[in-house]
């Protein structure tokens, strides 16, 4: 039968399937053949497992003996830093070729204990480095909107997968906006939750104090489910959490919206991403929510920060890729020898770049200057975003300063490139949950493939709540999409 994939949601489908419309196994027959149409053009997924249609077999059992959950028959993509065990797990690296997961995170771990269908690992920056999905070893991933610009990243093949019916939804990694952004360039819903919300076990690290895993999904509703699924405190994660249920019904109609402008005068925001920022806000005011200014003078720093910290833990977790325990080998003249030609020619250029960073910071003579002074930011801005939560429910910005760049536009200017996580980077410093939601279209030259020579670009719109204040954005965006 024809399943409408364009209108699908999770509770869509799981209704569907209880009510016998079509199987789990049609459902993911339908993903599959979107796959196979689509995918050598998007280059989303780096794999398609072979066991889908086993596991949505499974699915169709577990329905037909009514111990179906939520997630039962879904089908989900997953990021390739995600470990799931049995399976290839790259990190869209050469250094980490032909590496099997031995184990299941704990988030693939959660959804297995739901029934969900895992379609295959996707395409991503390396080692999550990147806004663009273009430091991938296995080649760029591109927009579905315009296949000349880039998803953003570093989740963009699971963006791409949700946008394009490759998956009804994902999972990503968020480290500084890694699934916002991508969410935005692609028109569909990206959240980052209150850091340890969700283990980081089997996640392949790269800046361990602002890791977290977060979903992509058309709606916050989808959102929100998947994230109920796999959160919570988990014994394998020493930097996990409990996050308490609110059980106060929450009234948008009642909520403070507070608007950085001190941030958002910054040099480099396009005009068409502020005039949808402010019909955003109108929407928000036409919902009930009271609107004000707000200053948050520490908070342009937030990047800077960044590409300290992350740069720092980054060279520490990538210290064990040397060849001798799994993953690419290429022989040197001694034992330094194999370091150096292995990791020389196991990693990209932009992993390389930030891993001679990081070091440098924590060398002698450097740290105090650079990695101290860092994490002293991070706490001003923390302390501010705390002060700031004191007098407004939720703090508004776009989710990135442009629409979706094009593919080869930003690789010659690193700093350029990091710009593009300006609005998203300061929810993973202040460690605080952030939504990004579709907000509306703009237009730009594009692929002379499609015609006109004009294409129509999706836009973000993100909202951050204080720290555990999670159930807040997603009762907000629910709204604001049903407006």
């Amino acid at each position: 039968m024809s399943i409408d994939l364009n209108t699908l949601t999770i509770k869509k489908a799981h209704d569907a399937l209880l009510r016998g419309e079509y199987s789990a196994l049609e459902l993911a027959e339908a993903y599959l053949a979107e796959i196979e149409k689509k995918n050598e053009r998007l280059n989303a997924y780096l794999e398609v497992f072979e066991d889908a249609r086993e596991q949505a077999k499974e699915a169709d059992r577990r329905i037909k003996e009514g111990k179906a959950r939520v997630l039962t028959g879904i089908p989900l993509a997953l990021k390739d830093n995600i470990l799931m065990k049995g399976k290839k797990v790259n990190a869209s690296s050469r250094i980490l070729q032909g590496y099997v997961a031995p184990y299941d995170s704990t988030a693939v771990s959660r959804l297995k204990t739901q029934g969900a269908v895992f379609l295959g690992r996707t395409n991503m920056d390396e080692f999550a480095m990147g806004s663009s999905t273009e430091t991938s070893y296995f080649g760029p991933t591109k927009n579905p909107y315009d296949k000349s610009r880039v998803p953003g990243g570093s989740s963009g093949g699971a963006a791409v997968a949700v946008a394009s019916n490759l998956a009804l939804a994902a999972l990503g990694s968020d480290t500084a906006g890694s699934v916002r952004q991508p969410a935005a360039f692609c028109g569909v819903t990206g959240f980052k939750p209150t850091y340890g919300t969700i283990s980081r076990h089997g996640l392949i690290a790269m800046g361990s104090s602002l890791d977290i895993i977060g979903p992509i999904a058309k709606t916050a509703e989808d959102s929100e489910i998947l994230f109920d699924a796999i959160k919570g405190k988990d014994p394998l994660d020493c930097t996990s959490i409990e996050l308490k249920v609110n059980s106060q019904k929450l009234k948008v109609s009642d909520l403070k919206i507070g608007i950085p402008r001190n941030f958002l005068e910054m040099k480099g925001i396009d005009e068409d991403v502020l005039a949808s920022f402010n019909e955003s806000i109108q929407t928000l005011k036409k919902l009930g929510c009271a609107v004000q200014d707000i200053t948050l003078p520490t908070i342009r720093h937030a990047l800077a920060a960044y590409y300290i910290i992350m740069p720092a833990e980054l060279s520490t977790n990538l210290a064990r890729y040397d060849g001798v325990k799994y993953g690419f080998y290429k022989p040197g003249d001694s034992l330094l020898g194999d370091y150096i030609a292995t990791r020389t020619d196991g990693f990209g250029k932009e992993a390389r770049r930030r891993l001679l960073l990081g070091a440098y910071v924590l060398s002698s003579g450097y740290y105090d200057a650079y990695y101290r002074t860092a994490i002293s930011v991070r706490t001003l801005i923390e302390k501010e975003f705390a002060e700031a939560f004191k007098g407004v429910d939720v703090i508004a910005t776009p989710t990135a300063p442009t629409p979706a760049f094009k593919i080869g536009e930003k690789t010659k200017d690193p700093l350029s490139m990091y710009l593009a996580d300006i609005f998203t980077v300061p929810a993973n410093i202040g460690a605080i949950p952030a939504l990004s939601v579709p907000s509306g279209f703009v237009e730009r030259s594009g692929d002379s493939s499609t015609g006109s020579g004009r294409v129509r670009l999706p836009l973000g719109f993100q909202i951050m709540a204080g720290h555990r204040n999670d159930a807040l954005l997603f009762e907000l965006g629910k709204k604001f999409q049903s407006a």
